[in-house]
């Protein structure tokens, strides 16, 4: 009997959509948590445990569906390295960013009395609960090398998805590929989250600004300084997502065995990973 399949483009939309939302309830959920209670119920390392956990949800959620890719990063740079069409990185992208947005809609609302009890006036105190900023709004960080800073963790993040997904590189099982993604973010923001934050995301940066511009915080889209910042975890993250996958097909994959039962590289992998064997030497060897 022939197997029907309910892989179409809205379903991997709402995969996107929910494993991105699921990722930014936590991510953003424990950011409020530690702000508002002014560092009594968490820090720094359950900040990165949380997201990185998010990720791993998330994932799982979504990777049989979509690929989970749950960043707009990780969709342009499968669309111009891997098999991803160019068609569907548009509707990817919006799925994505109204996840994040809903998931943080949710978290204000939640958190609303704990946000009005130490900041009344929605300032830039705890804006950094919903988006990033430069130095995490606490240092003197510049635009530019906040810029880069996301350039360069969102390659790492890549890079290190592509070598981990990547079956000729003896990919981690099915099951275990979202826990090993999860622990790349949750590494990048314990070494690559003083500058800005490690978005590395532009819908996990935009979505949750644009619900906290439409619950009170007028200056959502500025840093701690009154100039405009938004653009910065958006254009920088697609950059980086570019370079890392590229660096990852330039150094490593270009020099991988060839592999008869490839896979999307950068899709988390929903089966049991093909495990690359050397050929019997050839008569000619």
């Amino acid at each position: 009997m022939e197997r029907l399949t309910r892989r179409t483009l809205f379903g991997e939309m709402v995969a996107e959509f929910t494993g991105t939302m699921i990722l930014i309830l936590f991510g953003v959920g424990v950011v409020a948590q530690v702000v508002t209670s002014k560092g009594t119920l968490g820090d720094h390392d359950s900040i990165a445990w949380a997201w990185g956990l998010g990720v791993t949800f998330g994932v799982y959620t979504a990777a049989r569906i979509s690929g989970a890719h749950l960043n707009p990063a990780v969709t342009v740079a499968l669309a111009a390295f891997s098999d991803f069409s160019w068609r569907k990185v548009a509707p990817f992208a919006l799925a994505q960013t109204l996840g994040a947005f809903v998931a943080a809609l949710l978290v204000r609302v939640v958190y609303a009395d704990a946000i009005a009890s130490v900041d009344p006036g929605h300032t830039i105190a705890t804006q950094a609960i919903f988006s990033t900023l430069p130095g995490n709004g606490a240092m003197d960080v510049s635009t530019g090398t906040a810029f880069l800073d996301q350039i360069v963790g969102t390659a790492i993040l890549l890079f290190l998805v592509l070598a981990v997904t990547d079956s000729r590189n003896d990919a981690p099982v099915a099951w275990m590929a979202p826990f090993i993604v999860g622990l790349i973010v949750v590494a990048i923001g314990m070494a690559w989250g003083t500058n800005a934050g490690y978005a590395i995301n532009p819908a996990r940066d935009f979505g949750p600004r644009l619900a906290s511009f439409f619950t009170g915080y007028g200056t959502a889209f500025e840093d701690q300084h009154g100039s405009l910042y938004f653009w910065v975890p958006i254009i920088a993250p697609l950059i980086g997502g570019v370079l890392g996958a590229g660096a990852y097909k330039l150094a490593i994959s270009r020099f991988m065995p060839d592999d008869d039962e490839p896979g999307e590289v950068g899709e988390i992998p929903t089966t049991e990973p093909h495990v690359y064997r050397a050929p019997a030497a050839s008569p000619r060897s």
